[in-house]
């Protein structure tokens, strides 16, 4: 695998097309008919100056005596095993790093790949001085929760609407977060009772 980081404003034209096929391939059917609506939103997020990209790709080696870095580009350019888009952003005044996708082919899912890059997450949220790490799930993906909140050690955020008065049949999603201080753990986690009674 290599890793290389780019900003929503920079991306080339084949590397957009091929993460928003991504994005589609895997999150069209936890949102169903709101799809469409996502999907331009989506869009128009990936392609903002304050989105900021890691994106994986699979290096297949060539011939032994090939240099590393000339393997890469011949060879594994093009594929892309997936890729986490994520901001700098304040959350109830919070600075927390907002992880909007983290995106993997089918083939890469269930191998470490997802764990790695939420580690790879948490040490640039701790390098860059951000107290929490905030991201969205939809509560279709059973998935996805589980991997969060039992893998990784999230938590319901308080921000959540399940949490806040939101109708729970219009919010389709949770608020998930790790706080890495006290202050984001008490604006941003709710207490351990109101996490029991899932």
């Amino acid at each position: 695998m290599y890793l290389e980081s780019g900003r929503g404003d920079r991306l080339s034209s084949p590397l957009k097309q091929h993460i928003r096929k991504l994005l589609k391939t895997n999150m069209e059917g936890f949102y169903g008919s709101d799809w469409p609506i996502q999907e331009k939103a989506k869009r128009k997020e990936m392609s903002s100056t304050d989105a900021h990209y890691i994106i994986v790709r699979e290096v297949r080696y060539g011939k032994p005596y090939e240099s590393s870095t000339r393997r890469i580009c011949s060879e594994g350019c093009n594929q892309i095993a997936g890729f986490v888009h994520y901001r700098f952003t304040l959350e109830e005044e919070i600075p927390v790093l907002y992880v909007y996708e983290i995106q993997l082919e089918s083939r890469f899912q269930g191998k470490g790949l997802g764990e790695f890059l939420m580690q790879l997450m948490e040490l640039i949220a701790s390098k860059n001085r951000m107290s929490a790490i905030v991201l969205t799930v939809q509560t279709s993906n059973a998935l996805a929760m589980t991997f969060y909140m039992s893998k990784l050690g999230y938590r319901i955020s308080s921000i959540s609407p399940s949490r806040t008065n939101i109708p729970t049949m219009l919010a389709k999603y949770e608020i998930l977060c790790k706080t890495f201080d006290s202050e984001a753990k008490a604006v941003l986690e709710t207490n351990d009772e109101e996490q029991s009674k899932d």
